[in-house]
């Protein structure tokens, strides 16, 4: 199982999720809810959660991808009970409850980090930062 926002999907969450698919047979990957996204990251997402969430869908490494739930960010773990949670290198929000959660629920769950992929070109961060620098230059390059 995977977890992410993955807004503007771009290369490096493509790795991702070929990494995540390559530790076991199924790859279940959680679509953040924009309000969470909202939430954790100060700031909307630029494609909704069902655009994303077919985005990820397309991925020849996904086998199923869902929509996470609001009220339970533990929920969608509690439903699947997945063998292996697939973290990205700088995923830590949610991530501290864990160990508590799968002793709880009985998991035998192994949390495995992921290696960024060309963290300084395929980070979202980035591909947003210049994505509004693009169009602030494009607005100032339109004739009035």
């Amino acid at each position: 199982m995977a977890f992410g926002t993955f807004d503007y999907f771009h290369a490096g969450h493509e790795n991702y999720l070929k990494q995540a698919k390559a530790l076991g047979d199924q790859l279940i990957v959680v679509i953040a809810r924009d309000d969470t996204v909202r939430k954790v990251k100060n700031k909307t997402p630029m494609y909704s959660e069902r655009k994303r969430l077919r985005d990820v869908s397309k991925s020849e490494h996904v086998d199923k991808a869902v929509i996470g739930y609001s009220e339970d960010k533990y929920k969608v773990i509690k439903k699947y009970k997945p063998n292996i949670l697939a973290l990205g290198y700088d995923q830590f929000v949610f991530t501290y409850g864990l160990k508590q959660l799968f002793i709880k629920e009985g998991l035998n769950t192994k949390v495995v980090r992921l290696h960024p992929f060309e963290p300084n070109t395929f980070k979202s961060s980035l591909i947003r930062a210049n994505a509004t620098q693009c169009e602030d230059l494009s607005t100032k390059n339109t004739p009035a």
